[in-house]
């Protein structure tokens, strides 16, 4: 194994942990570093997937009390923590159907990956134009679950990032950006943990491959936590329009490197 491959591990962690929570797509990410690093052991499908546990694992505490208060007041039948509950299953079922059905037909190619990143893009640059930010989490409706869970289905394509895609649909309901990235977490967490448990079901398997998970899935938490904070902050007072100039360049960047 070696130091190098504990590196590469802490990095990889790192990476996933940012572009996870952040507009800008982990896939694309992960799998651009990955490759073009020539990267074997910590390149592996299976390993990256695995290492998604770091995120999972820092979303469920970052929302604890969010989760505990939504389960409690979900008793309630007029509550907004019941329109939260059955807006986030909603929302959950479309990405996990398609996710199924589709699992092994999607594809990786960095000219696909490029474009989602560029189209995605102008979508969120669009949601941010037209969509009103007036609504609260408060103000949310059932509907509103379903549609941000087909925006959250957009998201299986490598690219189109799981956080940008229910963000940006989120935004063109009508949603603050702090609400809308607050609701597209909580809706996320449900399909991140499902995804993440059976897409790295092979993940653990001899000694050495196990310390480079636990040091993967360290990294990816510890950056998925100061992400999500940082995220939350920030959309407070600024809009995307960073994370938008970003994926256009970044997607300009991949095609061009594709074409030359």
């Amino acid at each position: 194994m070696g130091i190098p491959e504990l590196g590469q591990a802490l990095l990889l962690g790192a990476v996933q942990g940012i572009t996870e929570f952040l507009p800008i797509s982990s896939t694309a990410h992960l799998l651009l570093l990955t490759r073009w690093l020539g990267w074997t052991t910590v390149g592996e499908k299976f390993y990256v997937d695995a290492i998604q546990f770091g995120s999972v694992i820092a979303v469920l505490l970052y929302f604890a009390q969010d989760i505990r208060q939504i389960l409690l007041g979900s008793r309630d039948p007029d509550s907004v923590e019941r329109r939260l509950l059955v807006g986030i299953g909603v929302g959950t079922l479309p990405a996990l159907i398609v996710g199924y059905l589709i699992q092994d037909h999607l594809p990786d190619q960095s000219w696909v990956i490029g474009s989602l990143q560029i189209v995605m893009a102008l979508l969120l640059a669009a949601a941010e134009r037209w969509g009103s930010r007036k609504r609260t989490l408060k103000d949310l409706r059932v509907g509103d679950g379903f549609w941000v869970g087909l925006g959250q289905t957009v998201a299986l394509l490598p690219g189109a990032s799981r956080s940008g895609c229910t963000l940006t649909a989120a935004l063109a309901l009508g949603l603050e950006r702090a609400a809308a990235a607050r609701f597209a977490f909580l809706l996320g967490i449900p399909t991140l943990t499902i995804a993440t448990l059976y897409q790295s079901r092979r993940a653990f398997g001899s000694s050495g491959e196990v310390l480079l998970l636990l040091t993967g899935i360290g990294s990816a938490f510890v950056f998925s936590y100061l992400a999500i904070a940082w995220l939350l902050r920030f959309l407070q007072h600024h809009s995307t329009r960073s994370f938008i100039i970003y994926r256009i360049l970044l997607g300009i960047g991949i095609l061009l490197a594709q074409a030359f």
